[in-house]
């Protein structure tokens, strides 16, 4: 078994090994309170990644090995996570009196019901969810697998970069995660709300809704911040790089406010818009309490306000460190600005802890 879901372990390096960049995040615990030791961002080669699935080992590979000395941390054991649409999850029920061992053993007998691939080529985890709401002599039981072609090769670039991989988890929970330090902040850390994170990164869109804390839905699309830096590089005849480059760092023409990023700021309502309405389609909801911005597009300027105004929705911008102290080598304007890209990689630190 792998552990997808859960393993006791010692201070992990959360590492996002994302379409266009890898974030590495280190965090300290002292009583109730984190603190981030250690942080970097590394751009990836352009095809290095293609919708979260690892192309260019060498590439990322190397990526790693220069965030891991920008970010000057001294752990080398790490984190991963795979995406959600390279996951089974499935909710199976189970005798409430087997042990962990004993449920293993039976889970392995009974996989090829639940999952459509060889189970040699698949990575499985589970975890008992509670007491089962039909009979409770029985457990309801969370499994989980995966390709176990996606798992190694993440395994494979953090060991070129002399990683160890003691945890791959799944980007969803480690989101989940992170998102805890945030409804913290809401409301005086009110534990019923229903929260939509929208987390958009360079190419996909992904849609979280959260109940009491917990993932009741997810569903991806494909819409990213890359259609904005392609914009800005078609319009001003600028590389990929410096399209991306000046799009956060600024510098662009007069008009880049009124005929660029005005409507990519429309593309993004409609296409949140969109993805909660197949989120109310389903029956169960017709409204959540906030929406939630992560991934860095949500570091756009005004975003969240226009969100808030055309959906009628509160909407803000995700900051998982905003209680936390930082050590004196964490540059704390930059990891404010970089603080909804980096959900992922804070939930996945955050498993040192678990």
């Amino acid at each position: 078994m792998l552990g997808l879901i859960k393993k006791k372990t010692n201070a992990l390096l959360g590492i996002d090994i994302s379409s266009t960049t890898v974030k590495l995040i280190e965090l300290s615990r002292s009583g109730g309170r984190f603190k981030v030791e250690a942080y970097a961002v590394e751009p990836l080669p352009a095809t290095a990644v293609v919708e979260k699935n690892i192309v260019e080992l060498e590439g990322v590979g190397q990526a790693l090995e220069k965030v891991l000395a920008r970010s000057r941390t001294s752990l080398r054991q790490a984190a991963v996570a795979v995406a959600g649409s390279a996951v089974i999850t499935k909710i199976i029920e189970m005798d409430a009196g087997l042990d962990d061992d004993q449920m293993e053993e039976q889970i392995k007998y009974e996989a090829d019901q639940y999952i459509p691939y060889p189970l040699d080529e698949v990575a499985i985890d589970f975890q008992v969810q509670g007491p089962s709401p039909r009979n409770p002599q029985r457990v309801e039981v969370l499994l989980v697998a995966c390709r176990r072609e996606n798992v190694e090769i993440r395994e494979a670039a953090l060991a070129m970069a002399g990683i160890g991989s003691k945890v791959v988890e799944v980007e969803a929970y480690a989101m989940e995660r992170a998102c805890e330090l945030v409804l913290d902040q809401l409301e005086g850390g009110r534990k019923d709300l229903t929260v939509a994170v929208i987390d958009i990164g360079a190419t996909m869109m992904t849609l979280s809704v959260l109940n009491q804390g917990r993932t009741i839905y997810t569903r991806e699309q494909l819409f990213g911040g890359k259609q904005l830096t392609d914009e800005i590089q078609r319009r001003y005849g600028l590389s990929q790089e410096e399209a991306g480059l000046a799009k956060k760092q600024g510098g662009l023409p007069d008009d880049y406010e009124s005929e660029v990023l005005t409507s990519f700021k429309d593309a993004v309502v409609q296409q949140v818009s969109r993805a909660l309405q197949f989120f109310f389609a389903g029956g169960q909801y017709n409204d959540v309490d906030y929406i939630l911005l992560a991934g860095g597009t949500a570091s756009i300027p005004g975003l969240d306000q226009m969100i808030q105004q055309k959906l009628g929705t509160n909407t803000l911008v995700a900051n998982p460190f905003a209680n936390m102290t930082l050590s004196n080598k964490v540059n704390a304007v930059a990891l404010s600005n970089d603080a909804p890209a980096l959900m992922i990689a804070c939930g996945l630190a955050m498993r040192s802890f678990d």
